[in-house]
């Protein structure tokens, strides 16, 4: 009995997967809420170093678990960045390396070089993104570079001919640039079908992130990864709490309760234009 409820114990370890996009201070009211200043950042990664959390990768991660929860470190984090924004490597970068962190970089590669036209409804279009060289040097300092799909669109309303080959290009064009295996995947804006998970794993990733503003367990699917999303008003108070499983609850219902309606339009929007297209 003292065996099964340790092994239950562990099957059950909350595992904080904590979601940023950018790294700025600058930001459009439509955009703001996607963004944390360097800062704050940086408060962050110092709790996270002051309280002895390990940073390891998704990939580590997904790997920990198939050879035995025991492997994992006693408190891990995972560190994930949506998009690819240049600020990554300008303000980001900087700070990991500086306390000895790894993340996990999910980068949608039609923009690579370029700015962030999928914005365009946030007025965030001209935010540029990160160039092959930075993603070269990026890789070079151990963050696990994954992907994010080839234009950033949401794969749960495409035909599944169409999400597969969002899903694959991004693959195939990160690999062959970067000279290494690309085995994570993050789903635009978080939005996935069944049918959307299981073309991820035919693609040959071995995870997938969504967002569900929850923490993760060594039993939560690999394909659909949960995450905290950190936002602009994460004071380190709030970033500790987020961390809690006691309390996550009552940060992630009130991050629900405001964005929910909002996007619930956009997508309603966006479905009845690909109907009439």
């Amino acid at each position: 009995m003292k065996n099964f409820s340790m092994h239950k114990r562990i099957f059950e370890k909350k595992v904080p997967i904590l979601m940023y996009h950018s790294i700025s201070c600058v930001a459009t009211p439509q955009f703001k809420q996607f963004t944390v200043s360097p800062m704050l950042f940086e408060q962050h990664i110092a709790y996270l170093s002051q309280h002895a959390y390990t940073p390891i990768t998704v990939t580590q991660f997904v790997s920990s678990l198939a050879q035995g929860v025991s492997v994992l470190p006693e408190r891990p984090v995972m560190l994930t960045f949506d998009d690819g924004f240049t600020d990554f490597f300008l303000d980001a970068l900087p700070i990991l390396k500086r306390y000895g962190f790894s993340a996990t970089l999910y980068i949608s590669t039609a923009f690579i070089g370029q700015t962030s036209r999928w914005l365009q409804r946030e007025r965030e279009a001209t935010r540029p993104v990160l160039t092959w060289d930075q993603l070269m040097e990026i890789s070079r300092c151990g963050i696990e570079c994954g992907a994010h799909s080839h234009s950033h669109p949401q794969l749960d309303i495409l035909p599944s001919s169409v999400a597969y080959d969002e899903i694959t290009r991004c693959k195939h064009i990160l690999e062959d640039r970067l000279g290494q295996q690309v085995m994570s995947f993050a789903y635009p804006y978080g939005y996935y079908t069944k049918t959307v998970r299981e073309l991820v794993q035919m693609a040959g990733y071995t995870s997938a992130c969504a967002v569900k503003h929850a923490l993760s367990s060594v039993a939560t699917d690999p394909f659909a990864l949960a995450r905290l999303m950190v936002r602009p008003e994460t004071d380190v108070n709030a970033f500790a709490t987020l961390l809690s499983s006691r309390s996550s609850l009552t940060i992630v219902t009130m991050y629900m309760r405001a964005r929910t309606p909002v996007w619930q339009l956009v997508r309603r929007c966006i479905k009845r234009e690909v109907v009439g297209a």
